[in-house]
């Protein structure tokens, strides 16, 4: 089955177990031992299901990852001799290295020198596996869900902080004049970068494009780290974060759904209709088994691709850096981002040269504010 046939599975599913509530409820409310248990088999179809969709979206992109070529064609010709290999490439290299593996390193024979490093270690050869397994990195959320600015240096974003009120007055009375004031909001340019140095021979002998990945590698890092930054930043040498500067709502010593229902009503209506829910990975396996008072799951399911989940029908966006003692809901358009320019790109040949390796360092300049608090609130859950 596909992930899209497996999410409509799970709707369907979903549908009918919401179904099945309503109709077998006797007169208190309440479902018969048969009945609940026909329900609870529902229930573990529709976890089960979810599970499945994720380790096929994780797989997915692990078979992304691995597409490349791990093998180098056929050159040989039927019936006659293939080149002599050498280098890393010869099978006396392949047995010097399994020897040297299988011995500590205590019995290094001088065929590795073809493959020696500036560190001291030893390049594996080339018959050996030619992919780089690379570990899943989280996707920055806010980004997608706030506003970017790109400023060339310092940027002042105007508030209002009161508004003129209107006021009855009698035929002929005296006006009142109310005040509209206005505030300043300063983003600013934080310095962030990452840096990595490997070896020459590593850089121009490899068979994955080390330099394209490098640089892959360089963004996920900067995204990761901003991310953290965005969501809990305390603007001392960073962004200021989103769950620092939101107005808390309450707080509770567990999650149930009566909270949540209190937090989404509890933030203005003009920011209800763009909000979404941003929580930790812990916290959303605790709300999506959380029922309202007919007995039915507040979370509800996406089965449209590239969709996420809802709760009482809002989004939810879920972070591994989001705080697991809080619950963000609101609209983070008024969390602006600022860019300051675009990202560095920089390889450090001299600076290393002296032991054969080369440096790289990826830099930029950004900052993020939430400039209206009231547009988010913050349910916090705990001490």
């Amino acid at each position: 089955m596909t992930i899209q046939e497996l999410r409509e599975k799970r709707n369907t599913v979903w549908n009918g177990a919401k179904a099945f509530l309503d109709s077998h409820r006797n007169a208190n409310g309440t479902l018969s031992a048969e009945d609940a248990a026909t329900y609870d088999k529902m229930e573990t179809e529709i976890n089960d299901l979810g599970k499945e969709i994720s380790r096929l979206e994780r797989a997915a992109e692990i078979e992304k990852q691995l597409s490349q070529p791990t093998s180098n064609p056929i050159t040989g010709q039927p019936g006659g001799k293939d080149k002599a290999k050498s280098g890393r490439a010869s099978d006396e290299y392949r047995q010097a290295a399994l020897a040297a593996l299988r011995s500590n390193f205590k019995n290094v024979s001088n065929y590795l020198s073809e493959g020696v490093d500036a560190d001291g270690g030893y390049l594996v050869p080339e018959e050996w596996d030619k992919r780089l397994i690379d570990t899943l990195d989280e996707e920055n959320i806010m980004r997608g869900l706030s506003t970017i600015i790109t400023t060339s240096g310092l940027h002042r974003i105007n508030l209002t902080a009161n508004k003129p009120a209107a006021a009855w007055i009698e035929e002929g009375g005296e006006l009142t004049w109310g005040d509209a004031t206005f505030d300043q909001i300063t983003l600013d340019a934080y310095k962030l970068h990452v840096a990595v140095k490997v070896t020459e021979e590593l850089l121009y002998d490899n068979a994955f494009g080390l330099e394209r990945y490098i640089t892959t590698q360089f963004g996920k890092a900067l995204a990761n780290a901003e991310e953290d930054a965005f969501l809990n930043g305390d603007g001392s040498g960073k962004p200021t974060g989103l769950f620092t500067s939101a107005t808390v709502f309450d707080t509770v010593a567990a999650v149930d759904s009566d909270s949540l229902i209190s937090l989404v009503y509890g933030l203005k209506r003009p920011y209800r209709k763009n909000a979404s829910f941003i929580m930790n990975d812990a916290t959303i396996a605790a709300v999506r088994q959380l029922k309202d008072n007919n007995g039915a799951y507040i979370w509800q399911p996406s089965y449209q691709a590239g969709e996420p989940d809802r709760i009482l029908g809002y989004k939810v966006y879920t972070s591994a850096y989001a705080p697991a003692n809080g619950i963000a809901f609101g609209d983070y358009k008024y969390y602006n981002i600022g860019d300051r320019g675009t990202r560095s790109f920089a390889e450090l040949r001299e600076l290393f040269a002296g032991n054969g390796m080369i440096g790289y360092v990826a830099k930029e300049r950004v900052d993020g504010k939430l400039v209206l608090p009231e547009a988010v609130q913050v349910l916090k859950i705990g001490a």
